[in-house]
């Protein structure tokens, strides 16, 4: 059997477990942020072809649009609007099955329904960036994503 047909056949877990060295080959060594967020959305997209991924950043008193997979997203959100908003205020991640039962979910695009975004971190414990993934399925995320999804934000450095 193929790597690739494994990997179609893999367990959600399995293909983390897979994808996770490549991500870190892919940014071990470059400093660049930007290059290194945009592969990770990349390597992402294709390996789950998630409905939309793509990391915010914390710029003042809001999060702007950086480096993304998918259809076109808000470019601004506030610091405790909508999921993004509240994740990056409450310093946690948040899983969201079903993003209308959200109250304040920003919707931008009403084929997301199930959503999960996950802090970065920087120097003092501060929130750096935020990644955002959306899935045009209800409850398409879970606790594997979740612990996955953090040890990849992990790997970035974003002071």
């Amino acid at each position: 059997m193929s790597e690739d047909l494994h990997l179609i056949n893999a367990s959600k877990e399995e293909q983390y477990l897979s994808l996770l060295p490549q991500i870190e080959g892919l940014i071990a060594g470059e400093v660049d942020l930007t290059a290194n967020l945009a592969n990770v959305c990349a390597a992402l997209k294709a390996q789950f072809n998630f409905f939309w991924v793509g990391f915010y950043l914390v710029k003042g008193d809001e999060l702007v649009l950086g480096p993304f997979q998918g259809p076109v997203a808000c470019t601004r959100i506030a610091k405790g609007r909508g999921v993004c908003g509240q994740a990056w205020q409450q310093k946690q991640v948040i899983l969201v099955p079903d993003v209308d039962a959200f109250p304040g979910h920003i919707a931008c695009s009403s084929l997301s329904k199930s959503e999960v975004v996950i802090p970065l971190f920087g120097a003092n414990d501060e929130v750096k960036a935020v990644l955002d993934v959306d899935s045009d399925r209800l409850n398409d995320f879970d606790e594997i994503d979740v612990t996955y999804l953090s040890k990849l934000c992990s790997l970035l450095s974003v002071n």
